[in-house]
């Protein structure tokens, strides 16, 4: 046995636990879990306490947690529902987001605060799915209009930045003319595995021996959804692009394949289990305890780009919901701006690799990260109190029976 202690892992796990039972008995202050995740990492690391470190039992669950994570946000994305006018909107929409971000940007690196204003574009254009659909379900509006315009600018802004992260900023290094070429032959080898996976899930033989034994030990279905997260993480590195582009294609492949759940109804909730019970909650507490708050906290100066970066979030992405103001009216688009602008788990992600990579600072990057703990805290607060001003929206059966005759074009 190798000579590992899991002295750390027990702390960030007892973090993980007290994070979601502080929400539960205190249910008022609606603050996600994941940010009282994030806030315990800073108390118990080096920047407060100094009980924890990064060892490697963290630091493997934490790779795994954040695999996991995106793994689970590719799972929320329905391809069957990104289409026509409101595809064009979520692709529009970002793009006006990227221009915004990179203006943003310059000014910073103006200011000396960054060194690559592509990259805090990308940061800054991205957007929480993760996140946005429980707040979507709170109001009632997850299957409404402004709730699928939402989910649909929220997969867009995900999965681009997740590829212009692997392009521009991946840590393998190489140019970004054959990072191209390796991401279609990255791409192409993702849609032949999709398309075998499809296949194999239509074969009956193959049905039959999945339903016997997805509820055993075996939990088979499980099994094949790990199998196809670690392969595509695999792929993704080999083919030196960021893990996490693999993770997240994975997700959305099984998505996609598994549309049809009515025999294997427990089969998400199991791995929801495994991530957000076991792996993300890892991800995060480790997150804070890396975030370096001691130069941020001791300067004037450099604590003040928290609330600039919060506006510079709520500009980037909240801005272009403008795009919808006359179809939806003014509180729809203002509560759709301020979802879109709710963002830390890619802020998270996204600065742990400029990071490491010397394109930003540690304070830079403890900065963004509080600014995304901030959006995450007073966003989806104001979207809330917007949307239940509104009308919620109907009950499952009587929205299946108003789908019928109400087309795409309803959702312009």
């Amino acid at each position: 046995m190798p000579d590992v202690s899991f002295t750390n892992l027990l702390v960030v796990a007892a973090v993980a636990v007290l994070a979601p039972l502080t929400v539960g008995y205190f249910p008022r202050l609606r603050i996600p879990a994941v940010v009282l995740e994030i806030v315990g990492g800073i108390i118990i690391g080096p920047s407060v306490l100094g009980w924890v470190h990064v060892d490697l039992p963290v630091a493997i669950l934490a790779l795994f947690g954040l695999a996991f994570l995106l793994f689970l946000a590719g799972l929320e994305i329905d391809v069957h529902r990104l289409r026509g006018r409101l595809l064009r909107y979520a692709v529009l929409g970002y793009l006006v987001s990227l221009v915004l971000g990179y203006g943003a940007g310059a000014s910073f690196k103006a200011a000396g605060w960054v060194s690559q204003p592509l990259l805090l574009a990308i940061t800054l254009a991205s957007t929480a799915l993760g996140l946005i659909v429980p707040v979507l379900k709170d109001a009632r509006q997850l299957h409404s209009e402004i709730g699928q315009i939402a989910l649909a600018a929220a997969s867009i802004a995900d999965f681009s930045a997740i590829v212009l992260l692997s392009l521009f900023f991946s840590s393998s290094g190489g140019s970004t003319g054959s990072k191209v070429v390796i991401l279609g032959a990255f791409a192409g080898l993702v849609a032949v595995t999709g398309l075998a996976v499809s296949g194999a899930a239509r074969s009956m033989r193959l049905g039959q021996v999945l339903l016997r034994l997805q509820d055993t030990t075996a939990e088979i279905r499980v099994r094949f959804a790990v199998l196809l997260l670690v392969a595509f993480t695999a792929l993704a590195v080999r083919f030196g692009l960021e893990s996490i582009l693999g993770a997240f294609l994975a997700g959305a492949i099984v998505g996609l394949v598994d549309r049809d759940s009515a025999s294997h109804p427990r089969f998400r909730t199991k791995l929801e289990a495994i991530g957000y019970g076991f792996l993300v909650p890892v991800f995060f507490v480790s997150s804070g305890v890396r975030l370096d708050l001691t130069g941020l906290l001791h300067s004037p100066s450099a604590l003040v780009r928290v609330p600039v970066f919060l506006l510079a979030l709520l500009v980037v992405r909240g801005l272009p919901a403008l795009l919808r103001l006359r179809a939806n009216g003014l509180k729809p688009t203002l509560a759709l701006g301020f979802l879109q602008a709710t963002s830390l788990p890619f802020i998270v992600a996204a600065t742990q690799i400029g990071v490491m990579l010397g394109k930003i600072t540690p304070v830079t990057a403890a900065a963004l990260v509080c600014a995304g703990l901030l959006s995450v805290l007073i966003f989806p607060v104001l979207a809330l109190t917007l949307l239940r001003h509104g009308e919620p929206e109907p009950e499952p059966e009587t929205a299946a029976a108003e789908a019928v005759p109400v087309p795409e074009a309803n959702v312009m």
